[in-house]
């Protein structure tokens, strides 16, 4: 029997983090597919796990634990003596991982996530791409990321010489962003942003999640 079940779909951005992280712990999981598309997250036996409707969900044992960032931060904490390190091995260590994956969830996530639905998703749905929304969010990224670039210049990682969950968090979306959406030259302009994340894109653990991504 998997240790931990995740609901959830790998069309979600916030499922697939979690399932990278699982897959960094070395972590046995079963995903239970919720169909998005038929609205099974509203359904009453979904919305018993998670009343917000959203995915990801994930069961342990008698623990059901919603909200992607704070999935993440169990896993990395209940298993952190297997797999991957995600947080850091002292207190320091641990408050940079801890204050630029704030950047990432504040800084990073929305312009993204705006960039990202406006390009892709709006066009699925049959409507159209808002082109002042994407070029004001594009803006706000190159802002982000040119402060990514001389934090990288400096450091491997965004936490330092290691890999961390402030790394992890940012795979689903620049993801999208690079492959499904067009917007790879926010990266590849980056002398070090794109070392970072051709660097962190070829993890084993997030290639086994992006094989399954729908391109």
């Amino acid at each position: 029997m998997a240790l931990i079940k995740l609901h959830g779909h790998y069309f979600s951005t916030a499922t697939t983090v979690v399932l990278c992280c699982l897959n960094e712990k070395q972590v046995d999981y079963e995903l239970v597919v919720i169909d998005l598309l038929t609205g099974a997250q509203k359904q009453p036996q979904y919305l018993a796990l998670n009343p917000f409707g959203v995915v990801p969900t994930i069961q342990d044992g008698d623990l059901t634990l919603y909200e992607s960032r704070a999935i993440l931060r169990y896993l990395a904490r209940k298993f952190k003596g297997q797999g991957t390190d995600l947080l850091g091995s002292t207190l320091s260590e641990q408050a940079v991982v801890d204050q630029w994956c704030e950047v990432e969830g504040h800084s990073f996530n929305t312009p993204a996530s705006v960039t990202v639905y406006q390009l892709l998703i709006v066009p699925m749905i049959g409507g159209s791409t808002d082109q002042a929304a994407v070029e004001m969010n594009v803006e706000k990224l190159k802002k982000v990321l040119d402060i990514y670039e001389e934090r990288l210049s400096k450091n491997k990682y965004l936490a330092g010489d290691f890999f961390s969950l402030a790394d992890l968090q940012h795979l689903p979306r620049t993801h999208y962003l690079v492959n499904l959406c067009g917007k790879g030259d926010l990266i590849s302009s980056r002398k070090h942003v794109k070392a970072w994340w051709d660097d962190i894109s070829s993890r084993p653990a997030w290639k086994k999640v992006a094989e399954k991504i729908s391109k």
